[in-house]
């Protein structure tokens, strides 16, 4: 039986080892990678993943350089103007998680333009990370029922898992089944780290530019050849 995850999240590694391994400025691994987030798009549509998560942008990428963080959020400005109608057409509703507020005002505008008219769209929800951080998801959820706790709304005894769950950013979404990352790196880096508690894991030795249908199906193949036991016994 073909078992297709719900929610896939990909940590999108290797456009820099990408770019200088062809002796090119780091620039064109981010626009090749950006390429590939398309393919990715159009490959979870086909296969009916409904959920789809993108570590875009961690909240440690503003300790590079001026001129890469500038690359990348010239091409996510690039793409929300001219790929966002082909994105709305898709069926695809756009979602943005982390600290966008740390972006410039004009970029953030673009994404709340973005976020709006895509808001009803139904086929995948695409949810790009950006200036995102696990820790830090975590840490807001706890302030934010510490405030119900201290406002009287809670009780302290009265804080479960689902109640945290829920005020993560992602609450309105289920977990990722499946967390894949590339360039052969073998870690979350700070990504959906309560999210993906029982999330299978996939890594992959190809660069993200590199990253195609081909390399998504084999993801998905190894997905469904495992046997998910949530912590307890198989049947």
């Amino acid at each position: 039986m073909n078992v297709v995850p719900v929610h896939v999240a990909m940590i999108m590694d290797g456009n820099g080892r990408w770019a200088r391994a062809r002796k090119l400025p780091v620039a064109a691994g981010h626009r090749q990678g950006a390429e590939s987030v398309q393919q990715c798009v159009r490959t979870a549509i086909r296969q009916g993943v409904r959920y789809l998560t993108l570590y875009a942008f961690s909240s440690e990428n503003w300790r590079r350089s001026a001129e890469e963080v500038g690359d990348l959020t010239s091409l996510l400005r690039f793409y929300l103007r001219h790929k966002i109608n082909e994105l709305h057409a898709q069926g695809v509703r756009l979602r943005i998680i982390g600290e966008p507020e740390r972006f410039e005002s004009s970029l953030r505008e673009e994404l709340r333009r973005a976020e709006a008219l895509t808001l009803h769209n139904t086929t995948l929800t695409l949810t790009l990370a950006l200036s995102y951080g696990g820790r830090a998801d975590i840490v807001q959820a706890a302030r934010r029922l510490a405030e119900d706790a201290v406002a009287g709304k809670i009780t302290a005894d009265s804080i479960s898992e689902t109640m945290l769950d829920d005020a993560l950013q992602t609450g309105d979404m289920p977990d990722p089944d499946l967390v894949i990352r590339t360039s052969g790196e073998c870690r979350l880096s700070n990504f959906l780290l309560w999210q993906s508690a029982y999330a299978e894991l996939v890594f992959m030795d190809v660069l993200w530019p590199d990253f195609g249908e081909a390399e998504f199906l084999d993801a998905l193949a190894r997905f469904a050849s495992r046997q998910r036991r949530f912590g307890g016994r198989p049947a």
